[in-house]
């Protein structure tokens, strides 16, 4: 059901046979991450927030929050990971993310459904489990959408998952995604997302940044 592969930065990514897709770019697992998520998001949401309330749509190789613990930001973070289907011990614990593997390993190693506590300033919290039925006791103001592509996965590009999006988070909040479909880009600012498109990492032309106004 799984096939590890070597993406041209060093990094591994994991192909799914189940979504006919892989995790990450093939042209870098890493750099598509540190690029879109990091650099496109959680800096850029840092800046405009004291606290963080994260929100990760599928939590898959837990290569996004690795990164995100890896930036050491002073701002306090209560990051929340959904993912309705987790990877089995056999293939995470094979993943190879460089010299920083330890660290994203260990958020596959945490219970279900229970928060943690990682750093005084950084909570962690994966719920197993589809986005559908994710009801959060609070409100986000940064959303890393890492769902598989709607080729594979349309039904998480709809109006309907994307307005409860919109409405769990608070006025400035950032929704980021590697994907700059047009039919999905349409329904955001239909919803009401102001939406940006920006420069993509290595292999891609775009990426999407909406803002709640």
């Amino acid at each position: 059901m799984f096939e590890i592969i070597k993406t041209k930065d060093g990094s591994d990514t994991v192909f799914s046979k189940q979504f006919n897709a892989t995790y990450h770019s093939v042209y870098g697992a890493l750099k598509e991450s540190q690029h879109v998520y990091i650099k496109n998001g959680l800096l850029s949401a840092s800046e405009r927030f004291h606290q963080l309330n994260i929100l990760e749509v599928g939590l898959g190789t837990c290569l996004n929050a690795g990164l995100t613990l890896q930036q050491n930001l002073s701002n306090p973070i209560n990051y929340i990971g959904v993912e309705k289907y987790p990877l089995p011990d056999s293939v995470w614990t094979q993943l190879n993310f460089g010299a920083n593997t330890s660290l994203y390993r260990q958020f596959h190693q945490f219970e279900w459904n229970k928060t943690q506590i990682i750093r005084s300033n950084f909570m962690f919290t994966k719920y197993e489990g589809d986005i559908y039925s994710f009801e959060a006791d609070q409100k986000f103001n940064l959303v890393y959408y890492d769902a598989f592509a709607p080729s594979s996965q349309i039904e998480l590009w709809n109006e309907t998952i994307l307005k409860k999006l919109f409405d769990s988070m608070i006025t400035g909040a950032i929704l980021v995604t590697f994907c700059a479909n047009g039919n999905f880009k349409r329904t955001l600012k239909a919803i009401g997302f102001i939406v940006e498109v920006l420069p993509g990492p290595p292999g891609k032309r775009e990426i999407t940044r909406a803002i709640k106004p």
